[in-house]
């Protein structure tokens, strides 16, 4: 095998991104500023139907601090699968919550509407689906479930720029919705979270906690963090935001040739009304899947990701909240699905290296 290696992600930075970053540079002007403050304005024009949106440092600061600001705290619970980076579930933790792990359904790996709703006490404040892999959560019917209880709906959107549901973006359905910008995402500002708000009272509460607890210099309201972004990760944030919808069509293009030309394995089902954007081209390989990836690399050259091996309530950090807990849908996932490269840098010459791979390893081609 004389083809190079095909990486499972691959982040895409280029000369804009770099002029972007010196121009900051030049400013003299580095910390949060302008430039934070026009990604936040386009990242709501382009991604979440104009929704305010907040910028933070990670995406797990923006998880945390849209929950605190949302009041979630100690004594509360708020129901989160179980199948995804645990990010999720430390989040809710943070603030002194307890996150609640519910199924998920074997379809698009997001929460089990069902199950959700078998998880509900009378601790429970909010539910926090995750759009895992880039397709949309079952928000409609989450969503029901929130109202008819009277609960907030929050969005863990971390993986899913520019997925939506029978027209409506990801990030609009909740309180509010965190979307990573980590280097392996559609989209990166090189490190950094985006927080859209379903109100300017919210929009106001991240903003104060991001920078201690001020709106104005030392007049602290609150108890609050340092988690701003800095104005060269939005630079080069609002670079990728004017590229990420080819980006994401390049995406769907892979996607949709694996679709077509992958036998033997459960290629990842989209639901009616939804646009999967394909962070992750999930497949699932019911025998043998670590053998099946050790197998791809070594004799193909091409790398894929198992997320995620453990489940949340299996981690050490994490399983006091959930013992002897038992999620079939998780736990049958977890040793199942492998994430192909789909990423828009593959060339047809990649995806027919993939498909070679998987079929013959599958027992499904030569």
């Amino acid at each position: 095998m004389t083809d190079a290696f095909i990486p499972p992600a691959k982040p895409i930075i280029g000369d804009d991104e770099r002029e972007a970053v010196d121009r900051v540079l030049r400013s003299g002007m580095v910390a949060q500023g302008p430039e934070v403050a026009a990604f936040e304005q386009e990242f709501a024009d382009v991604l979440v139907q104009g929704r305010a949106s907040v910028a933070v440092n990670s995406g797990t600061s923006g998880l945390h601090l849209g929950l605190l600001a949302a009041g979630i705290g100690p004594g509360d619970e708020v129901i989160v699968p179980s199948f995804t980076f645990a990010a999720t579930a430390n989040s809710v933790a943070l603030t002194g919550a307890t996150p609640v792990f519910a199924d998920i359904e074997p379809e698009q790996f997001s929460l089990d509407p069902a199950a959700v709703e078998a998880a509900i006490t009378e601790r429970t404040a909010a539910i926090m689906p995750v759009h895992l892999y880039g397709h949309p959560a079952r928000m409609t019917e989450l969503g029901e479930l929130a109202e008819r209880r009277g609960l907030a709906l929050f969005e863990d959107a971390a993986q899913a720029h520019g997925a939506s549901l029978h027209g409506r973006n990801v990030g609009t359905f909740g309180r509010f919705a965190m979307f990573s910008l980590y280097p392996t995402k559609n989209m990166t500002s090189g490190e950094g979270g985006m927080v859209s708000c379903d109100s300017a009272e919210l929009v106001r509460a991240v903003k104060l906690l991001r920078n201690q607890g001020m709106e104005a210099q030392y007049q602290n309201e609150v108890v609050g963090f340092n988690a701003r972004m800095t104005d060269i990760h939005a630079a080069i944030g609002r670079v990728q935001l004017t590229k990420v919808g080819a980006w994401t069509a390049a995406r769907r293009a892979n996607a949709a040739t694996l679709d077509r030309e992958l036998r033997g394995v459960t290629v990842p089902p989209v639901a009616d009304g939804a646009v999967h954007v394909y962070h992750q081209y999930t497949i699932r390989v019911p025998e043998d899947r670590d053998g099946f990836v050790a197998a791809l690399k070594q004799q193909y050259g091409v790398g894929s990701g198992v997320y995620y091996p453990v489940p949340n309530h299996r981690l050490a950090s994490l399983e006091h909240f959930a013992p002897g807990l038992h999620l079939e849908q998780t736990e049958r996932a977890a040793a199942e699905v492998v994430s192909l490269p789909v990423h828009p840098s593959l060339s047809r010459r990649d995806l027919e290296r993939i498909v070679e791979g998987v079929n013959a390893l599958a027992g499904a081609g030569a």
